[in-house]
């Protein structure tokens, strides 16, 4: 815990650091691992390790990646890392350890991270809040009574508490945004298909959902982005490569831009009053400072259809992730195996025909459509990222799924840009009348992954964040 040093560097930071001689790689995995076994106990993020193997990595020659050196943690779900469970949050796949890394892992190896464990995540990822009955909840550093946000909660909890500076999460409705916003972090959801999810096979779930990061910069975002970018041969989606690299984006002017923004949802809900704020103020800095035009505007689309797809789609997956387990373990679902909330997904799942889930698909993809013309006379849609203030753990709890009615509040901004494919990024933008990070959200065309790192760049320069470290109290 005093290994200063260490809470002032971002990952680009710290390797920069180590290229200098400042420090080692292995002092700075040592201090990673100081933190979390020190922090661990009180947030729950880290939920496998690999701490030998980490010292002797940062023992050997490192080479030249931009984060050469640099700790980071992995989501335990829709990633491996070879020789650790990927336990999904789950019991089912509680011994389910990994033979090789996922592409998306690899492809940050080689730019240097040193990868020292596994973070928590609810039960397959179902929960915009971080408690899955297996390993138990994340608690959030800024406040331990309260979520961390979800599915990439122990990711973001780790970062937020200065475990590491950059840590893998993904994001299928808001699992990096929402947590991102939870914990005040930089989060930034890629087009649909930049990055891959190679080798694992998910059918639409995985274009649904996409691979990035928890950061406390937009440098460190944009640097990672640069590394695992890129198709993976043979895949199903692929979007066009950037035209420069998004490191180069950092800095660089936005230019006038059309700015739409709204502070209601879909259905019609206004965000808490606190998480409105924020959107006014941060489209005003944008009009004044940065020189957008700015106007209150929203997305035309079908809300309750869409909604219904989505559900659909993530029954039927589930269906098909537990029976593949299922059959890889030779044996019949038992009473404890999945939590009552991922057991009713199931259930309703297996009753799916295959017309059902290809009008779910269809309807998915009509949103698409309903959804693209908004981006040819908007450049950007802000929003709040989550529709209420971080809530207290138990708020939405998978083991009692009547209370899981919460869980739209989670993503009732952040879902539509999983169907749609189109990138978003959560922004910090203070703290909410409880002490707690607020995220703002912005939207832009597919592909655009570029001008979203220009705007946040502007935006931490002209209304910056903390980046230091928040330890819990004790």
């Amino acid at each position: 815990m005093s290994d200063s040093w260490y809470d002032e560097l971002d990952g680009l930071g710290v390797a920069a650091a180590i290229r200098r001689g400042d420090v080692s790689a292995t002092e700075a995995v040592d201090a990673a691992i100081l933190r979390i076994e020190a922090l661990n106990p009180l947030v729950n993020a880290v939920v496998a390790d690999r701490f030998d193997a980490a010292r002797e990595e940062a023992a050997a020659p490192l080479g030249d990646g931009p984060f050469a050196g640099v700790p980071y943690l992995v989501k335990s779900l829709g990633a491996d890392v070879a020789g650790l469970p990927t336990s999904r949050g789950s019991r089912l796949w509680a011994d389910d350890i990994a033979t090789a890394d996922s592409l998306a892992v690899a492809r940050a190896r080689a730019a240097g991270v040193i990868v020292l464990g596994m973070t928590n995540t609810p039960e397959l990822g179902k929960n915009g809040s971080t408690e899955p009955v297996f390993h138990g909840p994340t608690r959030n550093p800024y406040d331990l009574g309260r979520s961390a946000g979800g599915s990439s909660g122990g990711s973001a909890a780790a970062v937020a508490a200065g475990m590491v500076p950059i840590a893998h999460g993904n994001d299928g409705g808001g699992s990096i945004r929402i947590p991102a916003a939870a914990c005040g972090l930089f989060g930034l959801k890629p087009s649909r298909g930049r990055v891959p999810h190679a080798p694992a096979l998910d059918a639409f779930a995985y274009p649904v959902a996409c691979t990035h990061a928890l950061t406390r910069t937009v440098r460190d975002s944009a640097a990672l982005l640069d590394a695992v970018a890129g198709p993976a041969p043979g895949a199903p989606y692929v979007v066009a490569e950037a035209p420069r690299p998004f490191s180069a984006e950092v800095g660089a002017a936005p230019g006038r831009r059309r700015l739409a923004f709204t502070t209601v949802t879909a259905r019609g809900v206004t965000a808490d009053d606190d998480l409105v704020d924020a959107v006014t103020r941060i489209a005003r800095v944008c009009g004044e400072e940065l020189g957008f035009d700015v106007v209150e505007a929203s997305v035309s689309y079908d809300v309750e259809a869409t909604n219904a797809a989505l559900a659909a789609v993530m029954q039927v997956n589930v269906v098909a992730a537990v029976d593949a387990r299922l059959a890889a373990l030779g044996r019949e679902l038992v009473d404890d195996d999945l939590e009552p909330f991922t057991h009713l997904l199931y259930e309703r799942g297996r009753s799916m025909s295959g017309t059902d889930v290809v009008r779910a698909l269809q309807e998915l993809e009509r949103t698409g459509r309903a959804v693209a013309p908004f981006f040819d006379a908007h450049d950007l849609l802000l929003t709040p990222t989550l529709a209420v203030r971080v809530p207290e753990l138990g708020w939405a709890d998978t083991s009692r799924p009547e209370t899981m009615v919460h869980a739209s509040a989670f993503s009732a901004f952040t879902g539509l840009f999983n169907t749609t494919g189109h990138p978003a990024m959560s922004v910090p933008a203070g703290l909410d009348v409880n002490g707690l990070p607020i995220g703002v959200q912005f939207a832009a065309d597919i592909g655009s992954e570029s001008l979203l790192v220009r705007v946040a760049s502007a935006l931490e320069a002209a209304a910056p964040w903390p980046t230091a470290p928040v330890i819990p109290p004790r």
